[in-house]
């Protein structure tokens, strides 16, 4: 819903006239004036008051309604919002068809967040009639056309903003995406070449066009496409089509990474890409290596929370543990960093850790229905049958529509002999579950309690057939089979899931659905077996760990000016004083000091690596640009390729930021003693 607030927003002022027509003359009242200006520096509700005066002294304002309904709509009032813009339509000047246009095509966008497909074409082709040679009405209907699979008529809308404007470049853009969308991949790509050679900077030429060439199998051009796109921007289409391209691709996906990794050595994407490749094909210690060498060039707490995930799909979870922890620390803004924490704890089989942190979720996000399902599934794995059918049930409140919040009461209903409650929750998840998708499906369970087993197994074996990565659906396999009391099955399923790579073995210890099997030999051999395999992977990452490093521990003292704490550094080879700052995510210096040290050679040109590369025509460095420091020493501790950020106040401190503080390991302040105490790991 954000997003599609958004996209109003975005539809909204696009449609408003950069400039009104000779003729159109608006309103010049205070009111009107006021709340046109606060609604353009985003202070809504002093926007809504102005605008709402300007209604009561002036009422046949129709510009002023125009406003109302933008907002009400950002208030999720879409009655308000459909009452006012419909007050603007009868009240405009009829002479006005650029701004009644504007309005039709404003009421077109709330008909089509209220799914009122039919009422928001028939605005567009009003909005359309009104001011034939505006493209963007074009744009917008053809946009609807095209989600209804009305290619021709929305080829008719691109093609006449084409007509209108041959130099820009969207009409071409949708006649290629609708093209693609039928598989006519040859007259897509005409498109969107030409696209290219228009506009050789335009991303979505180059991600649009790559995605044909995944169709036709050329992988090597596609990736060349994905590549370009991700440097002009990161772009996220380009994003997501690298890191689910056909497994066939791998080699060359990792090739041409590789070399944009060797190209641009300072650049910590091109080494988070690799890893996000690999870690999708199931190579976490290869991921990890490539997360640790893109966070030794931009230290960045996403950087710490893939590498927890990767340690997290090991089992390892020690290790799992400290990423988490790491990536918290250097931003503990993220709640999506404590629900993986709680995560963790509930495989460790620490669960009132686990549940705790799922209450701090809970208070930053009251109205997540995730976070109380998930603390649900805790204090269901802790025994706590009250907690997690409370936690349940609020999920199912906040989000009626979510099936595994259903399955899980539905079964504690079923324990408890509440038939007619557990059916009631069994059928509603047969109601919403009704597509076979790994990882979001839990339909088969219902089924079982439901007494239609041979529903059950179809559903599971077309989970299998549709899961590449099958080692979580042997392991649901094997629970259904175990509730079945079908052993022999149960123990086969969960076999095949460990010898996947399976690892969840805190969760299997603890999982309700095994328990027809517990208590078998095999059941036991497995885990015994698998249990075993852990303590060697952690007993070889221990002593890899102490023959390849030793632990430090590294006191640096610091001063306090003014309640500021400054610390030593060289930067380059340069003594200075940090602003030690552990909410800032970078390192950042002011225009002055960069300046300074690119006139006197402490900074080369060749260190300018950030979007504004470029220097002035005096040779001083412009705001906004992004410099590597070669080496940064703090505390006898030396750290290689740190990215720094210019800021325009020529009194701004130099702040010791993230992407400095991430790299040294744990640091304690001893405020007493005046110094940082930092324990770090060091090659031997």
């Amino acid at each position: 819903m954000k997003l599609i607030k958004l996209l109003f927003v975005s539809l909204f002022f696009s449609l408003l006239p950069l400039q009104a027509k000779a003729e159109t003359k608006l309103p010049d009242t205070y009111a009107f004036t006021r709340g046109v200006e606060a609604y353009q520096e985003g202070k809504n509700q002093d926007a809504l008051d102005w605008l709402n005066k300007e209604i009561s002294e002036h009422p046949d304002n129709g510009y002023a309604y125009i406003y109302i309904s933008a907002l009400r709509y950002g208030n999720d009032e879409y009655g308000k919002a459909l009452s006012a813009i419909n007050q603007a339509i009868k009240k405009l000047p009829k002479k006005d068809k650029e701004y009644t246009a504007v309005a039709y095509g404003t009421r077109a966008g709330i008909y089509l967040t209220m799914e009122d497909t039919i009422s928001a074409l028939r605005d567009y082709d009003m909005a359309v009639k009104l001011e034939p040679k505006n493209k963007k009405h074009y744009d917008r209907r053809a946009q609807v056309y095209f989600e209804q699979g009305k290619y021709n008529l929305a080829d008719a809308d691109y093609q006449q903003m084409i007509t209108l404007d041959p130099g820009d470049v969207m009409g071409y853009m949708g006649i290629g995406r609708n093209s693609k969308e039928q598989g006519h991949y040859d007259d897509a790509l005409v498109r969107f070449n030409y696209v290219i050679k228009m506009e050789p900077d335009y991303d979505s030429g180059y991600s649009f066009r790559a995605e044909c060439y995944i169709a036709q199998k050329k992988y090597s051009e596609a990736l060349d496409d994905i590549i370009k796109a991700l440097s002009i921007s990161g772009d996220r289409k380009a994003y997501y089509l690298l890191v689910t391209m056909n497994d066939e691709a791998l080699p060359l996906i990792k090739a041409k990474l590789q070399v944009q990794a060797n190209k641009n050595p300072n650049e910590a994407e091109w080494f988070y890409y690799l890893g996000q490749v690999y870690e999708r094909n199931n190579r976490q210690r290869d991921a990890i290596s490539f997360y640790e060498q893109a966070h030794s060039r931009d230290a960045n707490a996403a950087f710490m929370e893939r590498i927890s995930n990767c340690y997290y799909d090991l089992g390892e979870y020690e290790s799992a543990l400290d990423y988490i922890d790491r990536a918290i620390y250097m931003d503990n803004s993220d709640y999506d960093f404590v629900m993986m924490k709680g995560n963790i704890y509930n495989e460790m089989g620490r669960y009132p850790q686990a549940i705790a942190e799922l209450d701090k979720y809970i208070e930053k996000y009251p109205d997540s229905f995730f976070g109380y399902y998930r603390r649900g599934w805790f204090k269901d794995e802790a025994n706590d049958i009250d907690g997690a059918v409370e936690d349940y049930t609020m999920a199912i409140t906040l989000e009626p529509r979510y099936a595994y919040a259903y399955c899980g009461r539905g079964r504690f209903y079923y324990e408890q002999g509440k038939k007619d409650l557990a059916k009631a929750d069994f059928e509603k998840v047969i109601e919403l579950d009704t597509v076979p998708d790994p990882g979001s499906s839990c339909a088969h369970y219902a089924f079982f309690y439901l007494d239609k087993k041979d529903k059950a197994i179809e559903f599971m074996d077309s989970l299998i057939a549709k899961n590449e990565d099958r080692a979580g659906s042997y392991y649901d396999a094997a629970c259904l089979y175990s509730i079945m009391d079908e052993k022999d099955k149960a123990i086969d399923y969960l076999k095949q899931a460990f010898e996947q790579g399976y690892r969840r073995l805190a969760h299997t210890y603890a999982d309700h659905d095994l328990d027809n099997i517990r208590e078998l030999p095999e059941y036991k051999a497995l885990l015994d077996k698998y249990s075993k395999e852990e303590i060697v992977i952690e007993d070889i990452k221990s002593q890899d760990d102490i023959s390849d490093y030793n632990t430090e521990t590294v006191e640096v003292p610091f001063t306090k000016e003014g309640g500021v704490t400054k610390v030593k550094c060289t930067i380059n080879g340069l003594p200075l004083h940090f602003v030690f700052d552990t909410g800032a995510a970078d390192v950042t210096m002011s225009m002055v000091e960069a300046n300074f040290m690119l006139k006197n050679d402490y900074i080369k040109p060749t260190d300018i690596v950030g979007y504004a590369r470029y220097v002035d025509a005096n040779g001083d460095i412009s705001e906004g640009t992004i410099v590597n420091l070669r080496t940064v020493n703090f505390g006898g501790l030396e750290l290689e390729n740190v990215r720094a950020s210019m800021v325009r106040n020529q009194k701004a401190p130099l702040l010791l930021g993230q992407s400095v503080l991430g790299r040294l390991g744990k640091i304690e302040i001893d405020n007493p003693g005046m110094k940082f105490v930092i324990t770090h790991k060091v090659t031997k």
